[in-house]
């Protein structure tokens, strides 16, 4: 049980996206992005990885400008959100997840 309590607030992965933002995750907020939130992600933290580190685009939300959404087609289309804190040199995980389409918000970076 200690060990368990130990990894809560130890940090999953850090990278570093094409827009100069580090992007980061606890271990325990992956686990509960993979058991609770999108299942469908389990065993996908290499997918989430190479999008946030080489999409194919990457929009910001119309609603929250602190929010980008990082696109990547591997063998469906896959969309990374993440919010960049107001330094914008930092930024966390919100979800991640297969999508049928990208949603609407201004493209800032193409491949």
């Amino acid at each position: 049980m200690k060990n368990h309590l130990i990894s809560l607030d130890k940090i999953f992965f850090k990278i570093l996206t094409p827009l100069g933002v580090e992007v980061r995750t606890t271990f325990d907020y992956w686990q509960y992005l993979i058991d609770i939130k999108h299942p469908v992600m389990k065993n996908k933290e290499d997918l989430v990885k190479k999008t946030l580190k080489n999409p194919d685009e990457i929009r910001q939300s119309k609603i929250d400008k602190e929010i980008f959404l990082y696109y990547k087609k591997f063998d469906k289309l896959y969309c990374i959100v993440a919010k960049h804190t107001n330094s914008h040199a930092h930024g966390f995980l919100i979800t991640a997840y297969p999508t049928d389409k990208i949603k609407e918000g201004d493209l800032i970076w193409k491949k």
